[in-house]
């Protein structure tokens, strides 16, 4: 079980979620001591390893711990009847399915809500619950490029460009559980809970931020910048003697520190480079010359000058190098978990820390049905019982 000093630790999720959205959005409740209960068909009705990868691969194993793990075979009557018992207690119901398949499910909002009108309902969906596209299967690249984001990704001129992470998954997922944990503040005052709904599409528009408001405000219409950061300039990647760093300069101060740092009078007193404005118009040419400057020291040199010098700038870690970084390594972004199959691994941690909580006690990824007998049990089945619906196909 969870432990009971974590700040969620009172609240019951139930878990239908697949892939990552919805695991992502239930990983942010788990963390903080949820106690989530992750409902799968039993194996004797889908064998397959099902979409979210190898359960024991480093994916599932990450993004599905600090869970317990029943069977229940959904589409018999009885498997139905035990979810409707376990929401009847329950808190939390989290899906990703397309929005048509609930109601075949019966397992909709509106039916549970009969039952439990306390619980906190959340879907995720591609594009939807309901509008023209709500039918259509949902993909994160397919919402990145649907999103604007691919169009705004790579070197300029390169053709459209995904991001290395399925970023229109996972802030769907984080979405998600803001909603949910909005709905669970809302219900102490009003005594109800809500559908929360977003989408992967929804998404990743939200996400753009600034770069679609540069369309809704100005009508401005941004364009592939590469490294270079869209709108502040000198930002971006630069050469050095052994390698490449990142350089991020903002405003006219920051502009004086850098060009101090590099030892670099010429261009502080450019006239092509006085204001932010003419070094954005100027800024292939500005890029070139500042290269040649790095390319004189090497990248962990210029990372001690520059940061001496109060201008950001960072190395470009490969994500071994990241893990082995000693501020990385200070905040314990590397937790470690035993699991009695695997043995001791790390999963990636939880981003955020709170004074007062206890940090979490991380947990490996349940086997599937792992915890069906407990859970079942607290419902008040019997041993019996349950050997009879495992004999069924219903657990």
């Amino acid at each position: 079980m969870i432990e009971d000093s974590l700040p969620l630790s009172r609240f019951t999720v139930l878990d239908l979620t697949r892939v990552r959205s919805g695991p992502t959005a239930v990983r942010q409740l788990a963390d903080w001591g949820a106690d989530v209960i992750k409902i799968e068909p039993p194996e004797s009705v889908d064998p397959a390893i099902g979409m979210g990868g190898a359960r024991h691969g480093p994916d599932f194993q990450n993004i599905q711990r600090n869970k317990r793990a029943i069977t229940l075979n959904l589409k018999e009557p009885e498997g139905l009847a035990l979810f409707k018992r376990l929401a009847a207690k329950a808190d939390v119901v989290v899906e990703n399915y397309r929005p048509d398949v609930k109601g075949r499910l019966g397992i909709d909002y509106e039916s549970l809500k009969a039952i439990n009108p306390r619980i906190v309902y959340a879907s995720i969906s591609g594009f939807g619950q309901d509008g023209p596209y709500s039918q259509r299967p949902g993909f994160d690249q397919i919402a990145q490029g649907m999103g604007g984001l691919m169009s705004i990704t790579g070197l300029p001129g390169q053709g459209p460009v995904r991001v290395g992470i399925p970023i229109a998954d996972l802030t769907a997922g984080m979405y998600c559980a803001i909603g949910i944990l909005v709905a669970l503040l809302e219900r102490e005052s009003s005594g109800e809970g809500r559908w929360v709904q977003t989408s992967l599409l929804q998404a990743q528009i939200a996400m753009l931020d600034f770069q679609a408001a540069r369309w809704l405000i100005k009508r401005e219409v941004p364009p592939q910048a590469g490294n270079n950061h869209p709108t502040s300039i000198p930002t971006g990647v630069f050469h050095t003697s052994d390698g490449h760093i990142n350089v991020a300069t903002t405003g006219d101060t920051m502009w004086r520190r850098l060009c101090k740092a590099l030892d670099a009078e010429e261009l502080a007193v450019n006239s092509d480079y006085a204001t932010a404005d003419l070094r954005l118009k100027h800024r292939d040419t500005l890029n070139a010359k500042l290269d040649e400057y790095f390319s004189k020291r090497s990248s962990a040199a210029w990372i001690d000058r520059l940061n001496d010098a109060g201008v950001p700038c960072g190395p470009i870690y490969k994500i071994d190098e990241m893990f082995a970084d000693e501020q990385v390594k200070h905040l314990k972004m590397a937790q470690p978990v035993e699991h009695p199959i695997l043995g001791n691994m790390n999963v990636v941690a939880q981003a955020v820390t709170m004074s007062g909580a206890v940090r979490h006690r991380y947990m490996p990824a349940p086997e599937r049905g792992q915890h069906t007998d407990d859970v079942l049990s607290e419902l008040g089945l019997e041993g019996g019982e349950i050997a009879d619906l495992r004999k069924r196909n219903i657990v």
